[in-house]
């Protein structure tokens, strides 16, 4: 047998997790922005600003001062300090640096959380739609993704009565994100505290996945940590700089627990990344500690852009859309257009949608069903007020196209 032809053999678990969705439409879109045709990319999960200048120095000042070597696995502690000190100041929660953790972006502190709370078997609750690495981080640790779809009729939000319904003796954890990566939408304080009591009875633990608190319209943010020892000891925060501060390449995410999660995450990642990289950190350290302005200033464009985004998609006939508290995306519901056809053929689920939209009228969208929600595609307007006109008007082309 020669080189080329030994077999790999790849690990059960590897083969687990399943291929993106996505693939075949961001190929398709690159391969036609390679063609040199104007492609309107809605698809970006990233704000499209620079990370701000006073970040960007304190990165830099790091490295100049000779701060590029190895630091504590689960961070330095100067960072930590400044986490506390946000939890307690905008989120009413007490915490010490030992409920600390920073890792490499919220993705890696969401794996270091599974891998130290889950065995085999162990059941997870996953509302639908969810952020797209939720059911792989699970099964590639042997877990089993138990799902709940979240109405329409109730804003894509689980309902307290669902959750208890879902639990079983095998339920270990609920993942919450507030605000939702696709939906947008943003639980109240009240849905909030109607859902802890389901937690607290059934005694499991909950993810917070809090990317996006400081990017909320309407509102303010309540995490639900905050609302009460019972469910503070059973609530892990999952949070980082990527969307708030435009870092998403400088890869810090950070989780705030019970010391003795901590401990066994921080040992777990000891031996897989080690530290997050140190200029990183001292760069976030600015972005927590520094001015907050700039959020302010992004938080503002974007509300500008969610406002024309969404009142031009319920312009569209055979569209609808509900209006996102935060994050910056829209996730309208396009299943009227399912059985219809187009010059590339008929539409049968989103994906065939948005391959014939991104084939046709050269606008790039990800498909619902990449977060477990088809009938739905997911917009994003952390990008120009150009794109997002361009983008409606391709669309209203698009439809008025089918038959």
């Amino acid at each position: 047998m020669t080189e080329k032809e030994k077999t790999v053999l790849i690990s059960d678990r590897a083969l687990g997790i399943k291929a993106s969705i996505t693939m075949s439409i961001t190929a398709m879109a690159n391969q036609l922005k390679k063609e040199g045709k104007p492609v309107i990319g809605m698809s970006a999960g990233e704000p499209d600003f620079d990370t701000p200048e006073s970040i960007k120095q304190a990165g830099i000042q790091s490295i100049i001062d000779g701060k590029t070597k190895y630091t504590p696995a689960s961070g330095i502690m100067d960072l930590k300090d400044a986490i506390v000190t946000k939890l307690k100041q905008e989120n009413n929660l007490d915490y010490t640096v030992d409920n600390v953790i920073i890792s490499c972006g919220g993705k890696h502190s969401l794996f270091n959380v599974k891998m130290a709370l889950l065995n085999p078997g162990d059941e997870v609750i996953i509302p639908t739609p969810f952020w797209v690495s939720y059911p792989s981080q699970v099964e590639v640790l042997g877990g089993k993704c138990v799902y709940i779809n979240a109405k329409e009729s109730n804003d894509l939000k689980v309902t307290p009565e669902e959750l208890e319904a879902a639990i079983t003796p095998r339920t270990k954890l609920f993942i919450l994100n507030t605000p939702s990566n696709p939906s947008g939408m943003v639980y109240s304080k009240e849905e909030l505290m109607a859902l802890a009591e389901v937690v607290v009875k059934h005694d499991i633990y909950v993810i917070s996945d809090e990317l996006y608190e400081k990017l909320i319209y309407d509102g303010h943010h309540v995490s639900i940590a905050s609302l009460g020892a019972d469910i503070k000891e059973r609530s892990i925060i999952v949070n980082g700089v990527s969307k708030a501060y435009s870092m998403t390449g400088w890869r810090i995410g950070y989780a705030v627990a019970d010391a003795t999660l901590i401990k066994a995450m921080s040992n777990i990642q000891s031996h897989s990344t080690s530290n997050p990289a140190q200029a990183s950190q001292w760069a976030s350290l600015e972005a927590i500690r520094g001015s907050q302005d700039v959020v302010e200033t992004m938080k503002h464009s974007f509300r500008e852009r969610r406002k024309v985004l969404i009142d031009g998609l319920n312009r569209l006939s055979g569209i609808r859309c509900i209006e996102p508290k935060g994050a910056f995306y829209a996730f309208p519901n396009i299943s009227s257009t399912f059985g219809k056809r187009c010059d590339s053929g008929l539409i049968h689920d989103a994906v065939s949608f948005c391959e014939f939209l991104l084939k046709e009228q050269l606008v790039a969208t990800v498909p619902g069903s990449a977060f477990g929600a088809e009938g739905y595609i997911r917009l994003s307007y952390a990008t120009s007020m150009d794109n997002i006109n361009g983008a409606l008007e391709r669309l209203s082309l698009f439809l008025s196209s089918l038959k």
